[in-house]
């Protein structure tokens, strides 16, 4: 297990392939949104949102779309910059899960996409317990690749074995959120299915912006990237592929 200062360098990592991040990443589905303000019991439109660990803004963007009055709330440099040149017009704060710069009771929304498990739960979900209204929620989620399927668990196994200190997978997400319950939150739950058409070089580009390969210099990623082209052409020989998510969403939410 990373001790806390590696995983800070790991995180930090992502500003230098950000923007292979913007490029390669999934965004989320509409039914992503849906099930969030079901599970909280309001809107999007009109509320007040940070969007933590907002990295380039793909879940920034999306949750304005809807409505949201958002801030994004990121803390590398290489990530802020690209974000601002992808997103100019919504605003953008420095800062951490850890220690959020903003006011007691100021936000109903803090979400954090695919960033939750950079934080320490024993400091992030106090302070957004801080900074939430009452009847505010704390939604987290993550695209999780769909290990079901056999390419892709064929895929999770060779980098496991080339990359065994990096490379963990994308299991326990739920040990993540164990805290919420405990913090006096009301939590829900819910998986959504969905999956996206990419060509061979789209899937390369997202998988040199995860944090095991963005961690590595260029002449270490390159044996891994080569082996994983030839097997998605392999199981794509038209090079268009079809790439599962199960997507896990966990909305909890403060008592009013």
């Amino acid at each position: 297990m990373a001790g806390r200062q590696e995983r800070r360098e790991i995180a930090l990592s992502f500003g230098g392939v950000a923007s292979e991040y913007d490029r390669g990443r999934p965004g989320y589905p509409d039914e992503l949104f849906d099930a969030l303000e079901r599970l909280w019991g309001r809107r999007l439109k009109g509320a007040r949102v940070l969007d933590v660990g907002a990295g380039t803004g793909i879940a920034t963007r999306l949750l304005a779309a809807r409505g949201a009055e958002v801030v994004a709330v990121e803390p590398s440099d290489g990530m802020a910059a690209q974000f601002q040149d992808s997103s100019p017009t919504l605003p953008l704060v420095r800062g951490t899960g850890d220690d959020l710069p903003f006011h007691d009771a100021s936000a109903d929304l803090i979400g954090y996409a695919q960033a939750f498990h950079w934080t320490r739960p024993e400091r992030s979900v106090p302070e957004a317990i801080r900074v939430l209204r009452p009847g505010g929620a704390l939604a987290t989620w993550w695209n999780v690749q769909d290990e079901t399927v056999p390419w892709v668990r064929a895929r999770g196994e060779r980098l496991a074995a080339a990359l065994p200190d990096r490379y963990h997978g994308y299991r326990g997400i739920s040990g993540h959120t164990s805290h919420f319950a405990p913090a006096g939150l009301a939590v829900e739950r819910a998986a959504l299915r969905w999956e996206r058409r990419i060509t061979v070089e789209h899937l390369l580009t997202d998988l040199t912006s995860r944090s095991y390969l963005a961690s590595l210099s260029p002449e270490e990623r390159a044996p891994v990237l080569a082996v994983e082209r030839e097997a998605a052409l392999a199981e794509f020989p038209d090079g268009v592929v079809v790439e599962p998510f199960v997507l896990d969403l966990t909305v909890a939410v403060k008592p009013n």
